[in-house]
Formats: structure tokens, sequence, C-alpha cells
């Protein structure tokens, strides 16, 4: 099975080429590298599940930079860090909001039957598959955090 993420990412590859848009097309080649590097290094072919998680890394990596630019004092890498995150979404499938997070992180805690703050994993297993690419996943385990405390 093949990704009709990743063929999308290909063809705005070539898009982006055509229309010598040369910051997009630095973002979406290295996305193309990093989609290319699991391929070889686990002999897989990646399902959009996959591409997914990837490009939710990527994410994640991209937000850690763009905290040490900016308390480095260095917007313009900062800059070029946000630039990067906003080209890497247009991937993600649409982000959940906060109330729907909240409905999820609720149902998730009533499903696992979870107690307290140690019970936090079984909460995250339930809500990892569900959220994965559609939320923040840090976002959802403050929301466990907090309401396993309360």
């Amino acid at each position: 099975m093949t990704s009709s993420i990743k063929d999308k990412i290909l063809e705005d590859m070539k898009t982006a080429m055509r229309a010598h848009e040369k910051e997009r097309l630095g973002t979406i080649r290295l996305i193309m590298a990093a989609l290319k590097q699991r391929e070889v290094d686990e002999r897989i072919v990646l399902t959009d599940e996959n591409v997914l998680a990837i490009l939710n890394k990527m994410i994640k990596q991209r937000r850690d930079s763009i905290t040490q630019f900016e308390a480095g004092n260095r917007p313009d890498l900062a800059d070029k860090e946000k630039e990067e995150v906003r080209v890497i979404q247009q991937y993600l499938p649409t982000q959940m909001s906060e109330a729907e997070i909240e409905l999820a992180v609720t149902a998730a805690i009533q499903e696992s039957g979870a107690a307290s703050a140690k019970d936090m994993g079984k909460v995250m297993g339930v809500l990892k598959g569900k959220l994965q690419g559609k939320a923040d996943m840090t976002i959802v385990s403050a929301k466990v955090k907090e309401k396993l405390a309360g």
C-alpha cells in the first residue's frame, strides 16, 4: 500500500520546482529525505500512518529548535524553522481544537479505567492511536496529567 500523503508531497515538490519556490522546495526535500531514509533503513513501504509519525517528529524537532534559537537571540534562524513547520503542517490532517482534545482525553480515561497519575501510560496508549497527527501530543499529555491529578 502506498501513501497518498507521500504522493501529494512528491507532487508538491514538482510544483515547487516549476514555480522556483526555493524555501518551500528545500523543506519538501527535507521531508522526502526523511521518508526515504526510513524506507531504506527499515526496508518498508511507508503507509500514511508512518508518514504522519515522521512529519510529527519533524515538527517537534523544529519547535525545539525554535525555542533554542529564540533563547539564543537568533530570530532569523527561528523564523526559518517556523516557515518549515508551516510547510510540514500542510501535510497533516486538520488539528483538533482544545475542546475536542478535552473530550477525547475524558473518554480515554473512562475507557482505560484510569484512576491516578500512575495510569497515565494506559490513557496515552489509548489516545496515541486515535490522535496521532490530529493533535499535538504534548498538549494531549498535559491534559491527561491535569485530568488525572485533579
